[in-house]
């Protein structure tokens, strides 16, 4: 999909692979891409007046949390800053932005069949949490609708898109346990997202420290 960003490919364009050889996931880390489960990903061209380019994860955050929740109940899934999607609090996909020639690539890997083992963190798959494994394609067809009605919500203003995800995500005064690449832990509860979307999260003494960046685990 970067080479035909590059290329000046339109915005809207999808492409799925049945499956990778070498996918990503957030930080460098491996994506372990098993048979039948989505590898896809779509590209937009940022417009003068947008929200920030880094918003667009919480629109496939939104997206992607409206479709699972035709596939599973609604009430097990959660979204976790800022674009995690969990099901029965284990991951169930990852999403991962990369600006690129005018556009940013957004790259979107689902657990529908199958999950990989002996992570670091609970994973799982729509069929290993009993609900069955969607067809691919399928999926892929209602969650490009999907991202595309958000996409338009969010060129509205971003406060829609915010209101949406915090509705659906873990509520505030979750423990939330949090590395800053760099810096190191930060433990605190989740106090809601700023108005670009940051994380804020209140400390021990009870201030608040705004977070831009970083990999978030619920304790």
């Amino acid at each position: 999909m970067i080479a035909l960003a590059g290329a000046g490919a339109e915005e809207g364009l999808w492409l799925r692979a049945e499956q990778q050889t070498a996918g990503r996931g957030r930080l460098g880390r491996d994506w372990a891409s098993a048979p039948g489960n989505l590898y896809a990903s779509t590209l937009v061209r940022p417009r003068a007046g947008d929200p920030s380019a880094a918003t667009l994860a919480f629109v496939a955050a939104v997206a992607l949390d409206e479709v699972v929740s035709a596939y599973a109940d609604p009430s097990v899934l959660i979204l976790k800053w800022p674009n995690d999607l969990l099901l029965n609090g284990a991951k169930l996909s990852g999403i991962l932005l990369e600006r690129t020639e005018g556009a940013v690539v957004i790259g979107m890997g689902v657990n529908l069949a199958d999950h990989p083992r002996s992570l670091d963190r609970p994973v799982t798959s729509l069929a290993g949490a009993g609900y069955g494994a969607p067809d691919p394609a399928l999926f892929l067809a209602d969650l490009a609708d999907a991202f595309a009605r958000w996409l338009a919500t969010w060129r509205q203003g971003l406060p829609a898109v915010l209101a949406r995800w915090q509705a659906r995500a873990h509520p505030r005064g979750t423990a939330l346990s949090v590395h800053l690449p760099g810096v190191g832990q930060r433990e605190g509860l989740f106090a809601g997202l700023d108005a670009d979307g940051a994380l804020r999260l209140r400390l021990a003494g009870g201030a608040e420290e705004i977070i831009h960046a970083g990999d978030v685990f619920m304790v």
